[in-house]
């Protein structure tokens, strides 16, 4: 079922028949928001006009509902590794605390497997799954069939758990955090992250819990975090710097292209936690505040215009703050073009409208942590800023 999301957006065909399995009524409604939601970005790009309800029709066979599992699974943390900043603040923190961990990579390439190495574990300790497109979806993409985003995260939700089933392992840590639940379009509930967001969260431990097995523990660590805590985390680990990478555009390469809005959000998010010599470094020796050309891309990542980039960035007041901090950190004879750019048209009409402090250091309470691991979350972002302020 989630991997035919891919499937049936080349056809948005009015029906989906579903044999020889079983879904409940409740269990098709449970996808069909999935379907709604995770396509939102791409029913929008695409002009199409529908509702939630009249999209699809699911038609299903007779029979049981699914067998409820309850099994015995070991305490281990399995964590989903993509290459970027963001899985290696969740793996480093809970090896920090002494918690048993194994990184999970789908697709395995050269910024996901350089981070798991660099924090220390060997390639027969990674569960590596391999994934592949049908040629003739890829066939017919080629020929004008529709195409577009698809929720990704949510097909990792399954992948994971389906990993933690295949090694017998309790937890499942993710490293989605609360910027992930703004809305892409202001105004509206399209979300290139929809399947980031703690609402998916929240749907997949039901249907799960429901439906499957209560014996696991999904979860996203970062969840209390925004992008600009860890990039403050992240800048404390700084054996990272060379690998991670967290562009779509450059993955097949391992290297970031310096062209799209997430290199530039990438680079906005850490401006004001690593020094701007060293940042340049990291983003292949590309200067991304000095290029004009991603004034475009900077204007929507900072709310110029009222639709973000369809990129995983963060919230449009954490870039804000981020270029607020940047050129008060900073001691430049010319600021670079772009923040040059901000603090003539944007810097004061933002600054008295951002609340430093609740970005900085307030947690989202929505969130399916532990205390104990809220805790040490927690304790680990306030010793990261204090260190930084003093």
């Amino acid at each position: 079922m989630i991997e035919l999301v891919s499937y049936w957006k080349a056809t948005c065909s009015p029906k989906v028949y579903i044999k020889p399995a079983f879904l409940s009524g409740e269990q098709l409604l449970w996808w069909k928001k999935l379907y709604y939601k995770g396509l939102g970005e791409f029913f929008y790009l695409n002009s199409i006009n529908t509702s939630q309800g009249e999209f699809m029709e699911i038609e299903t066979s007779d029979g049981n509902e699914m067998e409820f599992l309850h099994l015995d699974l070991a305490d281990n943390y399995l964590v989903p590794i993509g290459g970027g900043k963001d899985s290696v603040v969740t793996l480093e923190i809970l090896k920090e605390y002494n918690y048993s961990t194994i990184p999970v990579i789908v697709n395995p390439r050269g910024a996901s497997l350089n981070t798991t190495e660099k924090s220390g574990f060997h390639r027969d300790e990674i569960f590596e799954v391999y994934r592949t497109i049908h040629p003739q979806l890829l066939e017919l993409n080629k020929k004008g069939f529709l195409n577009g985003h698809t929720p990704f995260s949510a097909l990792l939700a399954f992948i994971s758990l389906l990993s933690a089933l295949l090694t017998g392992n309790k937890h499942i840590a993710l490293s989605n955090e609360s910027s992930s639940n703004e809305a892409t379009v202001m105004g509206t509930d399209i979300n290139h992250q929809y399947s980031k967001s703690f609402e998916f969260e929240k749907d997949f431990n039901f249907y799960i819990n429901k439906y499957f097995s209560g014996s696991f523990n999904y979860f996203s660590f970062l969840r209390p975090l925004n992008e600009l805590q860890i990039a403050s985390i992240f800048s404390s680990f700084p054996k990272y710097f060379p690998v991670f990478k967290s562009c779509n555009v450059g993955s097949k390469t391992d290297s970031w292209c310096g062209k799209c809005p997430k290199c530039l959000f990438a680079f906005i998010i850490l401006s004001p936690f690593i020094a701007y010599e060293k940042l340049v470094w990291i983003f292949d020796n590309k200067d991304l505040l000095n290029d004009k050309d991603l004034l475009p891309y900077f204007s929507e990542l900072s709310g110029m215009v009222q639709i973000k980039p369809f990129e995983c960035v963060g919230t449009t007041d954490e870039v804000n703050l981020a270029m607020q901090m940047f050129i008060e950190n900073n001691i430049f004879d010319k600021l670079p073009y772009l923040a040059d750019y901000y603090y003539k048209n944007y810097y004061q009409k933002t600054k008295n409208n951002i609340d430093r402090n609740t970005i900085l250091y307030n947690l989202e309470k929505e969130h399916l942590l532990n205390p104990i691991l809220f805790s040490q979350l927690k304790s680990r972002l306030n010793e990261r800023l204090s260190a930084k302020n003093s």
